[in-house]
């Protein structure tokens, strides 16, 4: 099973908010998610980003796989893979 840590589009029309989830890659992008590990608003200014960092590194070390967008916000947040 090939795991990936990606976006999921909440909010209403023309005001998304996103959470991060870990999910399977097969699943739909709002579909079935394992775990949630953190939320991004791009419609405030500065964006808000909250990710748990200790979660996050878990799902790191266990080999999934974060989308470019993902990544791009993990290193806003200063987590990396270690």
């Amino acid at each position: 099973m090939a795991v990936k840590i990606r976006l999921r589009r909440m909010g209403y029309k023309k005001h998304p908010i996103y959470r991060i989830i870990v999910a399977d890659s097969r699943s739909p992008r709002d579909g079935r998610f394992i775990e949630e590990i953190g939320s991004y608003d791009p419609n405030t200014d500065p964006s808000t980003i909250k990710i748990n960092e200790e979660l996050a590194k878990k799902w790191l070390s266990n080999g999934a796989q974060p989308t470019d967008v993902v990544s791009k916000l993990f290193k806003a947040a200063g987590i990396g893979k270690q």
